[in-house]
């Protein structure tokens, strides 16, 4: 592989130990890696290079990992991987719906760190094959063009997370068809279970819905799943 071909990831924490094991680790594993000790760091290098992932931790001093994920999610469509020391399902939920594709509690084994950030990366290059429908899709405002995979209100594209794309590119495949939460996990390829399909459809109603509070499109269906049912 030569360095044109590989990924670039870009390792945050302010831990400057366990940033130089990382970037060690990762680097002999087949990546190209950069550091910063904190989200400004980050936001330096973010201007001038172009990454593949972001391996983000989320207790930094200043900025935190939280806030400049929600920050870059307004921003750019880069996979980021959170490195939390807190192992609760609320704050990994919290990770989650602030745009995160995936969560890792400290301390971890770095091979799995390894297998996540592939899985991810794997996930970012690789679109669903489940075929869509020929026509633009209708959501109010915004328009959902299949063969462009894009989300657009107006003449602006709607930033999308990975899983957040691959959930209405399902859904959009087949309006008015309800999708278990299995079968969107699977048709997704979302990592996770059913919870984190619950925390995707309610970040992606915040993007389409007028009110994500009262859903006009993005439908739930008690005790089956969500179907979306787009304008005429």
């Amino acid at each position: 592989m030569t360095e044109e071909d590989q990924p670039h990831i870009l390792v945050v924490d302010d831990d400057t130990r366990l940033r130089e094991l990382l970037r060690k680790y990762l680097a002999g594993n087949g990546f190209l890696v950069a550091t910063a000790k904190d989200a400004a760091e980050a936001r330096a290098k973010l201007a001038g290079l172009a990454f593949d992932l972001l391996v983000l931790d989320i207790m930094m001093p200043g900025e935190t990992g939280l806030e400049l994920t929600e920050s870059l999610r307004r921003e750019r469509d880069l996979p980021i991987l959170l490195l939390t020391a807190r192992g609760e399902p609320d704050d990994r939920i919290a990770g989650l719906e602030a745009g995160a594709d995936d969560y890792l509690a400290k301390p971890f084994n770095p091979r799995e760190l390894l297998l996540r950030i592939n899985s991810i990366l794997r996930r970012q290059a690789s679109r669903p094959v489940d075929p869509v429908p020929p026509q633009p899709v209708k959501l109010g405002p915004m328009i959902y063009l299949p063969d462009r995979d894009e989300l657009r209100a107006g003449d602006e594209v709607v930033r999308l997370t990975t899983a957040e794309a691959g959930l209405l590119r399902v859904l959009a495949a087949a309006p008015g068809t309800i999708f278990s939460r299995e079968e969107l996990t699977e048709r997704s390829k979302v990592a996770g279970n059913a919870r984190t399909i619950d925390v995707q459809v309610t970040r992606l109603r915040r993007k389409i819905e007028p009110d994500p509070r009262e859903p006009r499109y993005l439908h739930t269906v008690r005790g089956e799943g969500y179907v979306l049912r787009p304008d005429p």
